[in-house]
């Protein structure tokens, strides 16, 4: 028996033992070293492996490894990794000291480098994943932007649901082509195109029937991109930031970079929010009386019939009361190795209008790998697909006077529009549109399927003592299909002969776009005994773009058919676009002791857009900052802690318009046969860029230990060589032409201040103030006086004019008076004051922002 246990003893032992000696617990706690206390959250992982754990609120972890040695690797955001061997089971007491970056935010400062932000010579906006969304995430990527850095004007293209924003970096860059910046996701070169489905204007003749123009107010892509997967965005205001990114970089450059995932456990997200939209301040009903009702419109006798019958109604209120319900929701899961980390993120965004029958739904679905060979190669891949259905309405501009918003203003309370028991309308009274069967038998629908992606190579070819060398190479695609649907049944009162209509009309717009982007930089670092850095920066740039767009505007349905096919007129326009641009670049920054730092740089940039498509364009760009405090000047002043003049110059250049190179010729008929007509406008083979130059000054102070920070900057934005078209001999053929004819300029200043109010263990209160101002002025005309945009002096529309500011709103007061004046689209100046109180983990903020005039 004692033979049997010892046997069985001996078994047990060989089966288990094992498994007690290398499955152990390794205990230990990780530290702050900057305060000493407990660091929560922070990674903790068995190198070359997923298996890991966080530490708790303690800073204390519990990590089972299966056996001796074994190596760990700790990681915090904002703190530098440390790996630690362990050859036996021991309990651990590890200290994360913070990293450079964490200890000075860096920003970006070329294509493939960044610097301290202390050290940079221009003013750039950064905006984290916190100051972007908060705690209620707005639904599109431009209007989280709105009220957050100085130097921007962010306009609304439309109040429909998903409808787009104008982004503006201090101010017009370009009066006919774009004057938007470039956004840049994840090196992914993003298009923000507002593109029209040509339905609308065929019905409200705004800009010239049924060609597509921004008039139709269409949402512009950047909607598209989802607020909630952005870790941070880099602002470039203007060309003296930017030069280096080229012509398409000439109105501003938006960086964005997406989440990415951490080495540990896999951690899994989840929230939503729940909002509404709400028309506010709406007019109300006038105080009729019957008396007032005769006097102005002879109907007092029908004012008195309606409100004796209690049918007297607020139309606006009918139209544009609905309360919409917005719901955000995301999940996301990330985690990884310390080889491999992976973000993956899922969004659904839907949004009500406050219009019967308009409403947005966004789908978006996000993956980022980021996986590291070994010590010196890195590869970063990002893809999205987003998929929005979008129902717009009928409204906006309107020469016609049948959208939704025109029709109001011809609408008394007394007028009945409402529709029978049969659901058939009553023709408006007063007018050839009755706008609430128009809201509820038109369709305006758009669908977009959108993928995204790109891929980052990173390769230290060599690192010495005092000198490094990197590669890197990027590549990211962006294709997307646009579908818009636009249905004006024949039984609308505007559609039917007697009232001036076509029997209906069925519209269909197909888009696709495809942008590609390649790049290759070579970075060198060179240090002088820690004294002197050099960082030379180096690289090439292919941007590839094509765009298809194929409208059908069929009229005359037969019976209640909306198909294209079921109509006796069709219209069939098409456009194609292919452009192709080249650049170089070559950057040498100078970093003395981080007390004076200077920067020189030139981009050259070709295009097949421009006059002579082999031909470069040069935009030089030169900066320098003085970091004062670091020289001692005044000792260790507590006061001023920190004080950074600065000086910034580029130059960047805004490719011609895809077409002012070539005369387009249309088709025409001539007795039943397809011919092909010389348009009005010839193209003009001697085109040049729009050329842009900037010049930045200002300062960035701390005090009180940052405590309080100021920046303030003043620049001066020229634009010489602007597109236009001028009139020219009618003995060529052509009426008009593009010409190199004018230039402009914009003045402004920027300030913002900071201050941390109140910092304790458990409470803290941070409190900022933005104030921006901008001034434009036509510096020079070689053409006559001519207006853009409107719809008639009654109306007001934008006039361009030599001295004046390009903005400026012109038109009369009443019948009979002169053209004057009325307004200008630039603000008088834009403020912001924004709060953040965080009382342990509990947190409460706002922003306020004004523009004024």
């Amino acid at each position: 028996m004692n033979k049997t246990l010892s046997l069985k003893l001996l078994l047990f032992s060989l089966i288990f033992f094992p498994l007690i000696a290398f499955s152990q617990q390794i205990k230990g706690k990780v530290m702050d070293g900057a305060t000493n206390l407990p660091l929560a959250g922070a990674n903790v992982i068995i190198k070359g492996t997923v298996t890991g754990t966080t530490a708790d609120f303690d800073g204390n972890f519990s990590l089972k490894v299966e056996g001796f040695p074994v190596i760990l690797v700790f990681s915090s955001l904002g703190f530098e990794t440390i790996e630690e061997t362990l050859s036996s089971n021991r309990i651990l007491t590890v200290t994360l000291q913070e990293s450079a970056t964490a200890l000075d935010e860096v920003v970006i400062s070329g294509l493939a480098s960044t610097v301290k932000r202390t050290n940079a010579a221009n003013s750039v906006a950064s905006l984290s994943a916190e100051d972007l969304t908060g705690v209620t995430p707005p639904q599109t990527l431009d209007g989280a932007l709105n009220g957050k850095f100085t130097g921007a004007l962010i306009s609304a293209n439309s109040g429909a649901p998903g409808g787009g924003l104008s982004v503006k970096l201090r101010g017009i860059t370009s009066i006919n082509g774009n004057s938007q910046p470039l956004y840049i996701i994840d090196g992914v070169y993003i298009d923000n195109s507002s593109i029209s489905s040509g339905g609308l204007n065929a019905v409200s003749q705004a800009a010239g029937g049924g060609n597509a123009s921004s008039q139709d107010n269409a949402t512009n892509r950047i909607a598209d991109i989802n607020p909630d997967d952005i870790a941070n965005i880099e602002i470039l205001k203007g060309a003296s930031a930017s030069a280096i990114y080229g012509s398409r970089g000439a109105a501003g450059v938006i960086i964005i970079t997406t989440k990415k995932g951490k080495a540990g456990k896999t951690n899994i997200n989840f929230s939503q929010s729940l909002g509404f939209n709400e028309a506010i301040n709406l007019q109300g009903q006038r105080k009729w009386t019957a008396e007032l009702a005769e006097s102005e419109f002879g109907q007092g006798a029908l004012f008195t019939a309606a409100q004796n019958a209690g049918t007297l109604r607020d139309y606006e209120k009918e139209l544009f009361g609905e309360k919409g319900f917005i719901t955000n929701t995301n999940i996301s899961m990330s985690g990884g190795s310390d080889k491999t980390t992976f973000y993956a993120g899922l969004s659904r965004n839907q949004e009500d209008g406050i219009v019967k029958r308009t409403g947005y739904d966004k789908t978006s679905v996000r993956f980022n790998l980021d996986h590291k060979f070994n010590d010196n190669i890195k590869l970063s891949v990002t893809s999205n697909y987003i998929n929005s259905t979008a129902d717009r309405g009928f409204f906006n501009n309107d020469n016609t006077g049948t959208t939704i918003g025109v029709a109001l203003t011809a609408t008394r309370p007394w007028d009945f529009l409402l529709p029978d028991e049969n659901g058939n309308y009553p023709d408006h009274p007063n007018n050839s549109s009755n706008p609430l069967q128009t809201r509820d038998l038109m369709t305006n629908k758009e669908d977009t399927k959108r993928f995204i992606t790109g891929g980052t190579l990173d390769i230290n070819l060599f690192k010495g003592e005092h000198s490094d060398l990197q590669f890197v190479a990027r590549a990211g695609s962006d294709h997307y299909t646009l579908t818009s649907t636009v249905i004006f049944p024949k039984e609308l009162q505007f559609m039917r002969p007697d009232q001036g209509g076509v029997n209906g009309i069925s519209a269909l717009s197909t888009t696709t776009n495809t942008n590609a982007n390649y790049s290759a930089f070579l970075v060198h670092n060179f240090n002088t005994n820690n004294d002197i850095t050099f960082t030379t920066q180096a690289g090439v740039t292919n941007e590839q773009f094509s765009q298809n767009i194929v409208r059908v505007v069929a009229s005359d349905l037969i019976a209640s058919e909306t198909n294209i096919d079921q109509a006796a007129n069709q219209t069939v326009n098409q456009f194609r676009l292919k452009q192709e641009d080249f650049g170089f670049f070559v950057q040498e920054s100078v970093n003395y002791q981080d007390k004076l730092i200077a920067t020189l740089g030139i981009r050259g940039d070709k295009s097949t857009n421009n006059g002579d498509i082999n031909q470069f364009f040069y935009y030089p760009k030169a900066s320098l900052a003085a970091n004062l405090h670091k020289f001692g000047f005044w000792g260790n002043n507590d006061m001023i802690n920190r004080f950074k003049p600065r000086v910034a110059y580029g130059e960047a250049g805004t490719f011609a318009t895809f077409g002012s190179l070539f005369t387009i010729y249309g088709s025409v008929g001539i007795d039943g046969n397809v011919g092909i007509g010389v348009p009005g406008t010839r193209g003009n083979p001697a085109i040049n860029p729009e050329r842009q130059s900037e010049l930045e000054i200002g300062f960035d102070a701390g005090f009180f230990n940052d405590k309080v920070s100021l920046e303030f900057t003043y620049y001066k934005k020229k634009v010489e060589d602007l597109l236009l078209q001028a009139n020219i001999e009618p003995s060529s053929g052509f009426s008009t032409q593009w010409l190199n004819a004018g230039s402009l300029e914009n003045r402004g200043v920027e300030i913002g201040l900071n201050i941390n109010v109140f910092d304790s263990a458990d409470f803290s209160w941070d409190s900022g103030i933005s104030w921006y101002k901008n001034e434009s002025e036509m510096t020079s005309l070689k053409v006559p006086t001519f207006n853009l945009g409107g719809f008639g002096n009654s109306l007001g529309q934008f006039q361009i004019e030599e001295g004046k500011s390009v903005t400026q709103i012109v038109g009369t007061t009443g019948a009979g008076t002169p053209v004057s004046v009325l307004g200008d689209a630039e603000p008088d100046f834009q403020m912001s004051f924004n709060n953040s109180f965080v009382y342990k983990d509990f947190t409460l903020s706002f922003l306020w922002h004004w523009k004024k005039g």
